[in-house]
């Protein structure tokens, strides 16, 4: 039996995360969430009714040590900030304010009794890369967006707190990850819409750029089994597909699945923060999963049978 915090648990990956885990009806689940970007809808109702949500704010102390110091928590995920590329380019200054609450849950954590922190970092961190596939140990550090910067930041306050505190740790560096409940603003949710609509499907630049796609299920069933079976304790788990596409094939790609007549658009490049190329080292992640990770078409095929069943 263990009470575990999700924060940003409005959010489509933590709403995922918590639905698998409240699989296990001796667990006790809490979703923490501001709503600035998050949804009600995306916070599962379990059966078992363990799950439970709480409108709060992590970057604000008074607010979620309320909950920590009424809930003390086994573990938490701290999945909680500003995302999506344009919306933080647009916001760095919202984007920096996520450090104070990574202060706030590490210093909550190791004054509550809370055994690990799983941390959401991100494939950001690796900036521009100077070696394919990007892992965990091997490639440097280097992008100085906002965004990245906060995650590489989380995972050095981390670190430090492992070394000064003793708190354990794991970070997951997020890739790519889609599924039915994503936002709209992101690529796949966005092209998928405009390619059933029959809309024109708009590309930056030479949509050359090429990242790798992995879907919900996958991302989620990783890091639910590294939590159950104590994996990875203070280590760093690339989690994502390798199988690498250019952004213009994934417009073909959905264009082809969903029989649609739309039409690539370019636009001119983003001024930054739309790397090059993105691929994972995924050994670690499958060294823990059953099958192999979900390709592009079947997960795109999965997402248009869920949207046509709500």
């Amino acid at each position: 039996m263990a009470k575990i915090l999700i924060t940003g648990g409005a959010g489509f990956i933590p709403g995922a995360l918590a639905e698998k885990i409240s699989a296990d009806a001796n667990d006790t689940i809490v979703l923490v969430d501001n709503l600035v970007t998050g949804s009600m809808k995306k916070v599962p109702v379990s059966p078992h009714k363990n799950i439970h949500f709480i409108k709060g704010d992590v970057n604000d102390f008074n607010d979620i040590s309320g909950i920590f110091f009424a809930w003390k928590f086994d573990y938490v995920f701290h999945y909680a900030a500003l995302v999506g590329v344009q919306r933080t380019l647009a916001n760095p200054v919202k984007v920096l304010n996520d450090i104070e609450g990574i202060k706030n849950i590490l210093n909550l954590s190791k004054n509550t009794g809370v055994k690990r922190i799983y941390f959401s970092s991100s494939s950001e961190v690796y900036g521009e890369p100077v070696q394919v596939p990007q892992n965990e140990h091997t490639t440097p550090l280097n992008s100085r967006l906002p965004y990245a910067i906060v995650k590489n930041l989380g995972e050095a306050f981390l670190r430090a707190y492992k070394d000064e505190y003793n708190l354990d740790f794991t970070v997951f560096r997020f890739f790519n990850t889609y599924g039915p409940m994503q936002s709209d603003d992101f690529v796949i949710s966005r092209f998928l819409h405009a390619a059933m609509k029959g809309e024109n499907i708009t590309v930056y630049g030479d949509g050359l750029q090429t990242r790798t796609f992995c879907y919900i299920e996958d991302n989620v069933t990783a890091c639910e089994k590294i939590f159950r079976e104590n994996l990875y304790v203070n280590d760093v788990v690339n989690i994502g597909s390798d199988q690498e596409c250019t952004i213009l094939q994934l417009a073909e790609t959905i264009i082809k699945v969903t029989g649609s007549t739309s039409q690539i658009i370019h636009l001119p490049p983003l001024p930054e923060g739309d790397m090059t190329r993105r691929r994972p080292d995924i050994t670690k992640m499958m060294m823990v999963m059953k099958n192999p990770v979900t390709d592009l078409e079947t997960g795109i095929k999965k997402i248009m049978e869920s949207w046509r069943k709500n």
